[in-house]
């Protein structure tokens, strides 16, 4: 896979406020940004629009897509539900002349920093805390009381991670977080 743009990877916990950034940096056109599209086999939730949101795909569809090397990265993050970046979508913002934004999860973030170390910068989101987190999470009122509890389990795991990131920012105040992480992005783009 040749390189293009600048890989732009922000990863958090769920509940952290990883995608109100990432939206908020998306507006900026001086960033030159486009969202990476993850793929992910699990039904839409809510309002989410397949090749918008997110490639919704079977099952068996992502397992074929895996045994054909097609993704930069995936995981497993829960049995059977799988969510990954297909190289396709990095090649097709690139062709734009774009640098690729993405709004995902710690592995996967460090995978495509591992993958592309010169090109990517890799942001960790860290909210307030464990118990502010299980809040957001309760706010959304997108999924049930379990899932919400081993989003939180994860959070944990997750928080530990962080440190191998290029960058931390700690969203206690949003305005703050939203101009921290623009200015990031701005300087790592202008390279």
């Amino acid at each position: 896979m040749s390189t293009g743009g600048k890989l732009i990877v922000f990863s958090a916990p769920s509940g952290s406020g990883k995608t109100t950034i990432v939206r908020h940096l998306l507006s900026k056109e001086d960033l030159n940004l486009e969202f990476s599209i993850s793929a992910a086999s699990r039904e839409s939730r809510g309002e989410e629009v397949n090749g918008k949101d997110y490639y919704f795909m079977s099952t068996e569809d992502f397992k074929k897509h895996i045994k054909n090397e097609d993704f930069l990265e995936w995981e497993e993050v829960y049995r059977d539900n799988f969510y990954g970046t297909l190289k396709s979508e990095v090649e097709r913002i690139w062709a734009k002349g774009k640098n690729v934004i993405f709004d995902i999860d710690v592995s996967g973030g460090l995978r495509i920093k591992h993958k592309f170390p010169e090109e990517t910068l890799a942001v960790f989101v860290k909210p307030p805390s464990v118990d502010e987190l299980k809040r957001r999470l309760k706010e959304r009122s997108t999924e049930s009381d379990d899932k919400i509890n081993m989003r939180i389990a994860k959070a944990s795991v997750e928080l530990a991670t962080a440190p191998q990131f290029d960058t931390i920012i700690k969203n206690y105040d949003l305005d703050i977080a939203l101009e921290e992480a623009y200015q990031l992005v701005k300087d790592f783009v202008k390279k």
